[in-house]
């Protein structure tokens, strides 16, 4: 008789989802999935607004990464006008972006991944959290919260605020930035770096104690997309997509607006959030990931001369290899995190970066625009296609975290096997399977979304709990009237 073990909700992640293990007659997992429970229709009801509205809507989509999706919008807007932002606008838009990637790698390291990998998967759950991590290390936890405030400074200080900003606006930004501003974010640049160095040989230590579980905890091959500059260094901003195989062999590198050349979206009837693939290669062998450890094996440097010394010690750690271990996301992370401070304090001492060069006003040239670039979680993209007045008449959405999805349920599959023992199960195993998919920092509230065939259903029943009508997406209906 088939059994099954349910984690719901899975904790210390951005949006809502469960696991699901089923256990056979010999109590072995048989099959394990991770089912995005939430349905979000951002695409469909944007439709009718304003293109020039788009970035302070869809930053709506999350209070956690609100700045990626503000930002990938005006680049998408940009298209819309025909125009290119001046270069004191792109510098800004960038500082912000750094400032995201700041804030968001910051946090997840130490107060949603730091709880398992510095107090262990099998520490009390009372414990194993932010507070308890804060009990048995105060500075290291008010450091980590400077890290994070450092980002939204960054963020507030051009935008006016740390959620939702108002800056980027189609064709350039709304406000230069202040050289007193400038002077107190580059006089926070040593220290923040500090922190993350700190960090960082807090992440090599106990990768160092813990090499075999790391090479053997959800590992296993696939294909890996990022962005890139000409010379193949990561870049977060702006730059083409370089997608590699297993063996880090390029299989493709393209200009972002031909997305849709290449990806497509696969629908499992168990989860509303799809499933992207490269066409190529069909589904499930096109199958990719993205985020730091899909970024760092996609790009071959650090555009930065202290990420460069961290990325050669994270690959020589490795073997040289394609990186392929779910749990060395959290010492990818670190290494970009280092990058964005460093290339925040490129920025910031760019002799361009006080104009007041800042807008490149137009009309609307274009009829769709597409906007892509490296949010905390992987590869974003928009796109927008208008009528002639500028009014949106469709969007597409493929959101950082939904091109994870293959990668977290696979993850969750095989941590379950391994760790699950149906006739005694323990805790500590089932965190061990949210642990998976931690690892990836997912979003789900921003990654579930509305374009072609979801696996919605609309179920009413009766006082009794008896079924009377099934709805299903696309109008589809059966039961009693």
């Amino acid at each position: 008789m088939v059994q099954k073990v349910v984690i719901e909700p899975v904790t210390r992640i951005e949006g809502h989802a469960k696991v699901v293990v089923h256990l056979g007659d010999d109590n072995r997992v048989e099959r394990a999935l991770f089912i995005v429970n939430e349905f979000r229709g951002f695409e469909k009801f944007c439709e009718g607004r304003m293109f020039f509205e788009m970035p302070q809507i869809t930053e709506r989509i999350c209070g956690i990464c609100p700045v990626s999706h503000h930002l990938v919008s005006v680049k998408a807007c940009d298209q819309i006008l025909g125009v290119q932002a001046p270069r004191p606008a792109q510098l800004l838009r960038e500082l912000m972006h750094m400032g995201q990637v700041i804030q968001s790698h910051s946090m997840h390291f130490f107060e949603l991944a730091g709880p398992d990998l510095l107090l262990g998967f099998d520490a009390e759950p009372e414990i194993r959290n932010v507070a308890g991590l804060y009990a048995a290390n105060p500075e290291l936890v008010v450091k980590a919260i400077n890290l994070r405030r450092f980002g939204q400074s960054l963020i507030s200080t051009l935008g006016d605020r740390r959620i939702h900003p108002n800056f980027a606006v189609p064709g350039g930004v709304n406000q230069a930035l202040d050289g007193k501003d400038r002077d107190v974010l580059l006089g926070e640049v040593d220290t923040m770096i500090g922190y993350v160095q700190e960090s960082l040989t807090i992440i090599k230590d106990w990768a160092d104690r813990n090499r075999t579980l790391l090479d053997e905890f959800a590992s296993f091959p696939s294909g890996y997309l990022g962005m890139v500059s000409p010379d193949n260094a990561v870049e977060l901003y702006d730059g083409e997509l370089r997608h590699v195989d297993e063996h880090r062999q390029e299989l493709h590198r393209f200009d972002g607006s031909e997305y849709l050349n290449h990806i497509a979206e696969h629908v499992e009837s168990w989860s509303y959030l799809k499933f992207p693939y490269f066409r190529t290669g069909g589904y499930p062998g096109g199958v990719y990931r993205v985020g730091p450890l899909g970024r760092l094996n996609a790009a071959a440097k650090m555009a930065t001369p202290l990420a460069q010394q961290e990325y050669e010690i994270y690959q020589q750690a490795c073997g040289g290899r394609v990186v392929e271990g779910t749990l060395y996301y959290h010492h990818a992370r670190l290494v970009e995190d280092l990058y964005a401070i460093e290339r925040a304090r490129e920025i910031l001492e760019d002799r361009e970066v006080l104009s007041q060069d800042i807008l490149c006003t137009g009309r609307i040239t274009n009829h769709e625009g597409v906007g892509v670039l490296e949010a905390p979680r992987g590869t974003l993209f928009h796109h927008y296609w208008v009528d002639e007045n500028g009014q949106v008449e469709k969007v597409n959405l493929i959101v950082a975290t939904g091109n994870n999805n293959w990668a977290m349920s696979r993850a969750v599959e095989e941590v379950a096997r391994r760790y699950v023992d149906g006739a005694n199960i323990k805790d500590g195993a089932l965190n061990r399977v949210e642990a998976a998919i931690r690892a990836y920092d997912p979003c789900l509230s921003c990654s579930t979304h509305a374009l072609g065939r979801m696996p919605l259903e609309l179920v009413v029943v009766d006082a009794q709990g008896r079924e009377i009508r099934r709805v299903a997406s696309g109008g589809a209906e059966r039961g009693e009237s």
